[in-house]
């Protein structure tokens, strides 16, 4: 029989979180932070995000800055609902089909068929840009910078430069609505986002997300994975979409999937006694259960409809919910993410 730790009053714990991207599928992770909100004696120290989960995380430590963990939870609703206001319009709509049967893909949209087509075969860079990113101002709504840059949640934003392929971290006082649409830029899709002269592409090609600053900066010893690509998928993909998303899952899992055997390592060669790294043997690494995204494809991460993502968000809850019940007695006292069981495979 599993075993249950109820999430009762005590004292408080330092915890950070590491928050993986994915779109529209962000909104699961929004979920997670709210229900986690809710509980007084998990103090968040930092913040690790990359793409929407960066997106997630500025406005997490804003609204804390602004008024505590209450702030926080409206902001993350207000941010996602401007979200999906800004995508009334869009064409990335489901198809009459998929609505009448509940599905939420958007294989059969006539807007995402032909945008899926046309970035197969032309470059951002062949076609004018004239508007911009709708997801720049929506930030600029939503987070508040100022605050952010002196607040107490530490954050750290990835993305990836373009002519290194190395991952550069944006950090409270760096982070600007420029940095975040860096961390998000796709490039089939984007330009490239042009910062101090350098250009930035999605952060989950380097780091999905970063997790060796939440070691190495923080006083917490007390990581919380909120996880969005699926690590494993039970069918094999057949239809050329399916192959593509699949190697894009694949790549962006490799990174962090990468890192995590790195921690493992650093915290083993600790255990054994190392003079320095007294940081790496106190880690403790958590994974908030994440089983919705295998049952969805890559197009629903274009999906902005307020029900679709009113849905992740309750899913998103529930499943932290389902880790507080199993976990939340092992936060502070040990790790409830089997590190070591990774170097099986390394």
């Amino acid at each position: 029989m599993a075993r249950h730790a109820k999430a009762a009053p005590r004292g408080r714990v330092l915890v950070d979180f590491a928050l993986q991207g994915g779109g529209s599928h962000g909104a699961f992770t929004w979920g997670v932070l709210d229900r986690m909100l809710e509980e007084e004696w998990l103090e968040i120290e930092g913040v690790s995000g990359t793409s929407a989960g960066a997106m997630n995380a500025a406005v997490l430590a804003s609204g804390i800055a602004r008024g505590g963990a209450a702030a926080a939870r409206e902001d993350l609703e207000a941010f996602w609902r401007r979200v999906s206001t800004a995508a009334t319009f869009s064409p990335f709509q489901r198809g009459m089909m998929d609505r009448l049967l509940g599905n939420w893909t958007l294989d059969n949209s006539p807007g995402f068929l032909t945008m899926d087509l046309l970035a197969r075969l032309i470059s951002p860079y062949d076609v004018s840009n004239v508007g911009g990113n709708p997801l720049e101002q929506i930030l600029h709504d939503s987070v508040d910078f100022a605050a952010l840059a002196q607040g107490p949640v530490k954050i750290f934003v990835t993305a990836t430069n373009v002519h290194t392929g190395r991952a550069r971290i944006f950090r409270n006082r760096d982070v600007s609505a420029q940095a975040l649409l860096a961390s998000a830029c796709l490039p089939q899709l984007f330009q490239a986002i042009e910062i101090d002269g350098q250009p930035y592409w999605d952060g989950g090609f380097a780091g999905n997300p970063t997790l060796v600053p939440l070691v190495n900066e923080l006083e917490s010893d007390d990581t919380i994975l909120v996880p969005i690509n699926p690590i494993e998928r039970p069918s094999t993909p057949r239809s050329a979409r399916e192959i593509l998303d699949r190697v894009n899952e694949v790549s962006f899992n490799a990174v962090a999937l990468k890192e995590l055997k790195m921690l493992a390592l650093m915290r083993k060669v600790a255990d054994a006694g190392a003079s320095e790294g007294a940081n790496w043997a106190r880690m403790r690494m958590h994974m908030v259960r994440n089983d919705v995204m295998a049952t969805l494809g890559y197009s629903s991460k274009l999906n902005a409809e307020w029900a679709f993502l009113t849905m992740l968000r309750d899913e998103g809850r529930q499943a932290a919910q389902s880790f507080l019940d199993l976990h939340a007695a092992d936060i502070g006292t040990r790790s409830s993410l089997d590190l070591d069981r990774l170097l099986d495979g390394a």
